[in-house]
């Protein structure tokens, strides 16, 4: 994921958190704000002290990354998300992280289903 795709600074996570609709599950929290003209979606990712140690919140971000990185054809370009990572996830592995992400994208409908065969 490159530089220009991730949300650093505390007043844009504000202006998304402020300004941005957001959707939740048990894992996941995902807030997505509309910004016009921007090529390239942006993640930002929080994951709090209280989910677990350095080793265990670094790699929920990775696994967080990885699924934007998967699916960011059918992501929508013009917008910034910020996931903020729940308890429940310390215990996840990729495949289960994966697909919460995909509920919580799917229940924002910013996922494009791909294929209409299955109902």
């Amino acid at each position: 994921m490159r530089k220009e795709q991730r949300i650093k600074k505390n007043e844009e996570f504000s202006s998304v958190f402020k300004k941005g609709q957001s959707v939740a599950n048990r894992q996941f929290v995902l807030y997505s704000l509309k910004k016009e003209g921007q090529a390239n979606f942006r993640i930002g990712l929080s994951v709090s002290k209280k989910v677990g140690n350095a080793v265990v919140r670094n790699r929920i971000k990775r696994y967080v990354r990885t699924v934007f990185l998967t699916y960011q054809e059918e992501l929508p370009p013009n917008y910034d998300f910020v996931i903020i990572a729940r308890h429940p996830v310390a215990e996840m592995d990729f495949h289960q992280v994966e697909s919460s992400l995909k509920h919580v994208l799917k229940k924002a409908r910013h996922i494009k289903k791909k294929d209409h065969t299955s109902h």
